[in-house]
């Protein structure tokens, strides 16, 4: 049954992690540019190397629930895992790269937006996140952006999250500045701030961890809405089937399945209100 398959890769993509400590290398590194035993061809899907639990690279290992809607989605496009081609793609570049034809689709917490839609097009949603706040696990006084003012709450060098709470929700909460979010936990971890700030199932990421389970938990009061969808290019004739294959995945509860255990370990929940989305139309 489709419903096996979510364990099965699991279990795949252990016994490739056990291979690889034993210094045996079987996997396809990205960029190499090896096709599996499929139709011979490659797809090659971007994603973040660097967000535990999303998109994050180890070695020759690629995993986080990005990444396994990746892959759920290309092999019902009839690609085999060893056909896809793993590309880094930082927030930064990724209309550039699909614009470009680097890659074929996109898996990056890439927030479906009018302004992007002028460039590039997207299937999905797969994913609606919120932004909300990281505390430690016995912090009883922060329930949301409201009870940070006279606090010092971190986010990343360059984003908009922390700054549009001063802005709007509480206005004298202190800001502090990290060059990434894993900073910014050890900065909460060390004392030297009250929360970390930026979409819910980022900060699930972070939390679950092995040297952070158990330690933090997501407040659990977003106050955003950011629709995750599939980046393609605007000329693309795959985002009916990106859809389809969607929609299967929540069907057979594979997308469920990811969630869990990509967030194992962090106290969290998504916004069940909302999730798991439909697909938009294709335009």
């Amino acid at each position: 049954m489709r419903k096996t398959r979510y364990a099965a890769v699991a279990f795949a993509a252990a016994a490739a992690l056990t291979m690889s400590a034993c210094g045996g290398d079987s996997g396809t590194e990205a960029g190499s540019g090896e096709t599996g035993s499929g139709s011979g061809d490659t797809i090659r899907i971007g994603i973040k190397f660097d967000q535990p639990g999303l998109g994050f690279k180890e070695g020759n290992e690629y995993t986080g629930f990005d990444v396994d809607v990746a892959k759920y989605v290309a092999e019902d496009l009839g690609y085999t895992e060893d056909q896809i081609k793993w590309v880094e793609t930082p927030s930064a570049q990724r209309e550039n790269v699909l614009e470009n034809g680097e890659v074929d689709m996109i898996f990056a917490t890439y927030s479906i937006t009018d302004a992007r839609k002028e460039r590039v097009g997207f299937a999905g949603p797969y994913f609606i996140a919120g932004q909300d706040l990281l505390v430690n696990a016995d912090n009883s006084d922060i329930n949301g952006p409201e009870d940070l003012n006279g606090k010092t709450l971190c986010s990343v060098t360059g984003s908009t999250s922390a700054q549009k709470i001063k802005d709007t929700l509480a206005s004298d909460v202190n800001l502090l500045e990290q060059g990434g979010y894993a900073n910014c936990v050890t900065a909460m971890q060390g004392g030297q701030v009250d929360a970390v700030t930026t979409d819910d199932i980022i900060l699930a990421g972070l939390a679950s961890t092995d040297a952070n389970s158990g330690k933090f938990k997501v407040v659990g009061n977003p106050f955003t809405e950011e629709q995750y969808g599939v980046g393609i290019s605007k000329d693309s004739d795959q985002c009916e089937a990106i859809n389809t294959a969607i929609r299967t995945m929540v069907e057979d509860g594979s997308w469920e399945e990811a969630i869990k255990a990509n967030t194992e370990g962090a106290d969290y929940t998504y916004n069940d209100e909302l999730n798991p989305p439909e697909p938009a139309a294709c335009a």
